[in-house]
């Protein structure tokens, strides 16, 4: 039994600690199609310039320890709870998630 749970415990350790060094940018996407983008797509709930409108701003989220371009893409393909669900190509989405990433605090 002890040999089940220690690797169960170190695994779901592991998934639930937020690692800042898997933040790893993504290969392709276009910072400035990207912001034209969000601007365009969810400028009205959230500011893509500093101030909170609805939602968080974007440089919020990207400075947020568990910002990555794997999360910011499963979190745009999925359902959103409180915000609408857009249908976004998978190249604006790149653009999109590498605009978010550019805000990052170095």
């Amino acid at each position: 039994m002890r040999r089940i749970i220690l690797p169960c415990a170190i695994a779901a350790i592991a998934l639930v600690t937020q690692f800042p060094i898997l933040a790893q940018p993504l290969e392709s996407g276009n910072i400035s199609s990207g912001r034209q983008i969000a601007t365009t797509i969810c400028g009205s709930c959230h500011e893509t310039s500093g101030r909170t409108k609805v939602g968080p701003n974007f440089e919020d989220i990207a400075n947020l320890p568990s910002t990555t371009a794997l999360a910011l893409k499963a979190f745009l393909r999925s359902n959103h709870g409180n915000m609408p669900n857009f249908i976004i190509s998978s190249a604006d989405t790149d653009d999109v998630i590498a605009y978010i990433l550019s805000l990052k605090r170095k």
